[in-house]
């Protein structure tokens, strides 16, 4: 009886420390909860609660202390713009984490700092490994939080369609408020680049006040960027102004460099439409500061060209060149940004394929030794099993060395061809056209280069829309291709400027060609686009006599003919002899626009485009 009342006392002894302690985590618990909800609200009690939660640690399980290091890695990334210490926590909780909701949260976290960080490789390799789990996910709102993730991210690339698409996932899903207000920023902004946004602005207004009903004024202030843009893009820059200006103390206090960046940069181009300098240079320089230590931008650059413009118009011309070349760097790092995330998505995509194919390989396999066990274990059977195996095996290996090769060759076209028009890009067209020169040259066999811009294309974009610019390239490459023998080169160099490397064609020869070229191009009929308007372009020709079987100088003699077809009227062509300017104009410096003519530094289209396009 004795040894029976011990033990009884030694239980109660247990259960008295362990329900305090219970008691405590569930507390801790709650507190999580509670930060959790408000991390994307209210930024000072989020650090207050992050701060009392940290200083009652020893009540957390260990489960709740890797959620505490999640919420800490979120602030760090979002509030203290310290991606590098957030995306070290964020990776060790997703490589420690056993706890599916953590584990994919931890992912999603990675996906959207790569994203901002515009580092997609990484980013498109850490959502490959954690979209896969959501079915897994038994919090549906963090589910939602991750597929909100994928949207943002595929945003990013540019891939809208995709962006689009999860977006919509999270909203077909009853999604809480907040998930809500999230995937329908997400969303909105791809149907604005898509073109797909309805011309009433109520699924703006909705959305923002979703936002705002929880409190979630980044999410909010995100939404007014693409109305803003939207307004833009319909002609009416001073609401567009009128909305960003009325908000912008709000997103100067919640200290999100990404959106100031985006509000400001917006509001410096319209200022200086507007002709307001002094705005327009501030809320410039405001948006350099705020770009800071950021990956490549188009913001940046944008910034840089309203204060080259601005000092250009203010006849500052040491200034105005110091802005422009920044500009220009600027820029060029956003294309540079602009090609390595396609490449990265495209480098992802074959690397998931890659993986795919291996795994199925592998099963092919495993069933291949399967089968060759059932072959030893049955021996006695009759050889017209054993040579069945072996073509299934032969067919096998058939089928997925022909998949490989089909993939092969689609990525080979992909970085050969124009996606637009089809026809060889400027770098194939580049490789190939030196191959054939020096084979030329070790012929002893004349070559030419032809090379044409399109006139006034810009105006056909501004006057038509850029659908109707995209059909009038792949008429003017399909015109051209009619024209090419299998021994020529055509490609796109850019834009609207195309070139044709003729093969044992001289000068005169190369001259009517081009002439043939230019006057087909006046017979392009518009009419199937929905519009009238004929298309021309300026042609220049040089040949390797006088040029040489230098590519680079083949294309200069023949820019510099195209350049004096256009100064000589434009919708002409213009043969390089090797005769000296002796008297070269004097160009009108114009910052490089979309449009070929722009580039070459010509004045300004007539007063009525449309008119000039249709006569």
């Amino acid at each position: 009886m004795e040894r029976m009342q011990r033990v009884i006392w030694l239980l109660a002894l247990a259960l008295s420390c362990v329900a305090p302690t219970a008691a405590a985590s569930a507390a801790f618990g709650q507190e999580l909860q509670a930060a959790d909800k408000v991390r994307s609200v209210d930024r000072q009690q989020f650090a207050t609660l992050l701060d009392a939660l940290d200083a009652r640690s020893a009540d957390a399980t260990p489960l709740q202390l890797q959620q505490l290091r999640y919420l800490r890695a979120y602030q760090t990334v979002v509030y203290r713009n310290d991606s590098h210490q957030g995306l070290r926590v964020a990776r060790s909780l997703f490589d420690e984490a056993t706890d599916p909701d953590l584990k994919f949260r931890a992912g999603s976290l990675l996906v959207n700092v790569h994203a901002n960080n515009r580092n997609f490789t990484e980013g498109l390799r850490y959502l490959n490994q954690t979209l896969p789990m959501r079915h897994r996910v038994q919090d549906k709102d963090i589910r939602h939080d991750g597929i909100d993730s994928a949207a943002l991210l595929y945003n990013a690339l540019g891939q809208y369609k995709l962006g689009l698409q999860y977006a919509d996932e999270t909203l077909s899903d009853d999604p809480n408020p907040r998930a809500r207000c999230a995937a329908g920023m997400f969303g909105l902004e791809a149907k604005l680049e898509l073109g797909a946004l309805p011309e009433d602005d109520s699924s703006l207004h909705q959305n923002i006040q979703a936002c705002l009903g929880i409190g979630d004024k980044l999410a909010a202030n995100f939404t007014r960027v693409v109305l803003a843009r939207k307004w833009v893009a319909q002609g009416k820059p001073d609401r567009a102004i009128a909305l960003l200006e009325k908000h912008l103390a709000e997103a100067d206090a919640i200290g999100y460099n990404l959106l100031i960046a985006r509000m400001r940069s917006l509001l410096a181009e319209l200022k200086l439409a507007k002709g307001e300098l002094t705005a327009a240079q501030r809320h410039a320089e405001a948006t350099i500061v705020q770009i800071g230590s950021l990956p490549s931008s188009k913001f940046l650059a944008a910034a840089y060209n309203v204060l080259y413009q601005i000092a250009e118009r203010q006849q500052q011309p040491v200034a105005a060149l110091a802005f422009y070349r920044r500009y220009a760097e600027a820029d060029r790092a956003h294309l540079t940004d602009v090609n390595a995330r396609d490449l990265a998505y495209q480098l992802v995509r074959e690397e998931t394929l890659q993986k795919t194919q291996q795994l199925e390989r592998l099963h092919g396999e495993n069933q291949l030794l399967l089968l060759q066990q059932r072959v030893d274990q049955q021996a006695n059977q009759n050889t017209r099993l054993m040579m069945l195996m072996l073509a299934l095996l032969v067919a096998l290996i058939g089928y997925w060395a022909y998949k490989v090769k089909r993939v092969q060759q689609s990525l080979r076209r992909f970085a050969e061809t124009d996606a637009l028009t089809g026809i060889s890009n400027r770098h194939h067209f580049t490789l190939q056209a030196e191959l054939a020169l020096a084979q030329s040259a070790a012929d002893g066999e004349a070559c030419a280069l032809i090379m044409f811009d399109l006139d006034h294309f810009k105006l056909i974009n501004d006057s038509y829309g850029h659908d109707i610019g995209d059909w009038v390239l792949k008429q003017v490459a399909r015109t051209c291709e009619g024209l090419c023998r299998r021994i020529d080169q055509l490609g796109r160099l850019g834009g609207e400027e195309f070139a044709i490397l003729l093969r044992g064609i001289d000068l005169h020869s190369a001259t009517r060609l081009a002439e043939d070229c230019r006057v087909r191009l006046t017979q392009i009929d518009s009419r199937e686009s929905g519009h009238a308007f004929v298309v021309t372009a300026s042609f220049g020709v040089s040949a390797t006599p006088m040029s040489g079987y230098n590519l680079a100088k083949l294309l200069s003699h023949a820019d510099q003919m195209l350049y004096s077809g256009k100064r000589a009227g434009r919708n002409r062509v213009h043969a390089y002899t090797g005769e000296l300017f002796l008297h070269p104009p004097q160009l009108q410096v114009v910052p490089r626009g979309d449009d070929g003519d722009s580039k070459r530094g010509e004045s300004p289209a007539p007063q009525d485009p449309v008119e000039q396009l249709r006569s």
